[in-house]
Order: structure tokens, then sequence, then C-alpha cells
């Protein structure tokens, strides 16, 4: 299959990035607007529209051999229009490990498995190292954040809940029944948490709203602080550095210490 791949539609922008970090990025030829690194190497890729409304006529017209999607990103609608058209590679994984797997996996369809072999590794001493880690101090009881107005987080059931746990923390959101609660910051805070996660992206969290939340004492005592989004939710190449990323911060966070 891997010889029939030379136009790649991508809907999703971790594995965007994965794609033209393997290699093959000159054979891209249509990504999302949230698509947004490797930056320079995206500048003559068509804009598809964006990751929950793609337009579906455009990425015809580019006949693609191989459409990227992800059921957590992309609509089953749009994937299931997409699929009675083109062949389609779907990957949603739900932990670390099945997201190593499915990069490998990516690899194979683009002929790219020397290439990938590096960031694989890379992943795998990290996985080590987060272990090592985590018997050396203990778990804080952390909410992620991913969205204020209501304020929302993850279950057990998702990506980011896993990176966590890797990372060291225990999701105080793991065993609510949705996949994306709202969580209100007077629960958490009776629930005894530790530490609150402010990540860049899908809210966009600043200095200026984590300051703000700290001089109010939404979450009590709780340590807040900002992080890189892409460290807890892409998964792919991006994964043989956010793992690391998400340790230290982590570890600081836990340690007293301001990771940002």
């Amino acid at each position: 299959m891997s010889s029939s791949v030379r136009r790649i539609v991508s809907l999703v922008p971790s594995t965007t990035e994965s794609v033209v970090a393997l290699g093959a990025g000159d054979r891209l030829v249509g990504c999302t607007r949230y698509c947004t690194e490797p930056g320079e190497d995206l500048v003559t890729v068509a804009r598809v529209g964006g990751t929950k409304n793609p337009k579906l006529e455009a990425i015809a017209e580019l006949e693609p051999d191989l459409v990227l999607v992800n059921a957590e990103e992309n609509e089953l609608g749009h994937i299931a229009w997409l699929r009675a058209r083109f062949p389609v590679l779907q990957q949603t994984p739900r932990t670390v490990a099945e997201a190593a797997a499915e990069l490998r996996e990516l690899a194979l369809h683009l002929d790219a498995m020397a290439t990938v072999q590096p960031f694989l590794l890379r992943i795998e001493a990290q996985l080590a190292a987060a272990e090592v880690a985590r018997l050396e101090r203990p778990a804080p009881r952390a909410f992620y954040a991913i969205w204020r107005k209501p304020w929302m987080s993850i279950n057990g059931d998702t990506f980011i809940h896993d990176v966590l746990r890797v990372a060291g923390a225990i999701n105080i959101c793991e065993a609510t029944s949705d996949r994306y609660p709202e969580a209100a910051p007077e629960r958490l805070v009776s629930a005894g948490v530790d530490l609150v996660l402010l990540p860049s992206e899908p809210w966009e969290f600043d200095a200026e709203q984590r300051d703000e939340l700290r001089a109010r004492r939404t979450f009590g005592d709780a340590t807040v602080v900002l992080c890189d989004g892409r460290d807890f939710c892409w998964h792919g190449v991006r994964m043989a550095d956010g793992i690391g990323n998400a340790v230290e911060v982590i570890a600081r966070a836990a340690g007293g210490s301001d990771p940002v």
C-alpha cells in the first residue's frame, strides 16, 4: 500500500506533524487550518477547513490516496463520507502504548519504517524514565482543564488521562462517566485537588488567567500552572519529546516549582 500513497490529506494536527517528520511532507497535499507544525513545511499545503468542519468537496478535488483522521477530532459523519470515496487511516489512541503502535502503523503506510525507529526508541526511553520518576515522589491529584466556561476535563478513557498517568499524576476526574465531564472548582477542592494544569489548547490559557485563578484561590490551595497542551494531547512523533516535558511539568509542580 505504501507505494501507492502519493497524495495525503491530514485532518489531524499532530498527525500532520508526524507525516512531515517521517519524511513524507512532500506528499502532503491538504491539511486543516489548525495544522501548525512544522509551520515552514506547510506553507504551500492546501488548507481544507477545520477539524470539525472540513471542506469535503475541496478534499475530493485534491484526489488523495490517503486521508488521515481521528474520531476524537473529526466528526464521524465526515469520516464516513471520506471513507466511502478514499482510503482512510483512522487513528484514535486512548493510551500512550496505542499511540506508539499507531505511529508505527502510520510509518508503515508511508514506507518510513527506518525513519520512525529513532522516534519510537526515544518514546520507549522516556517511558522508562517516567516510570522511575513515579517511584521517587507521591502522585499529585491533578485537574487537567480542557475548557473554562464551563470548567471541563477528561476521564480515564482518554489519551490525555494516560499521559497524566505516565507523567506521575492522578487524574481527579478519572472515574466520571462522561469522557469530557464538567467539573466545578468547589467540588474539586472538596475532592482534594493538589494540582491544576492549564494547557495551551483547546482553551488557550495564559499567564493572566493563571494569576487570576491563583489570586482568587479558585482552586483553594492547589498549585495552578500553565503547560503546553501539545505535550499532553498530541500523539505521534510529538511524544518523543512531549512525554518527557509532561513528566517535568508534573515533577516541578509537585515539588513546589512553577514550570512556566
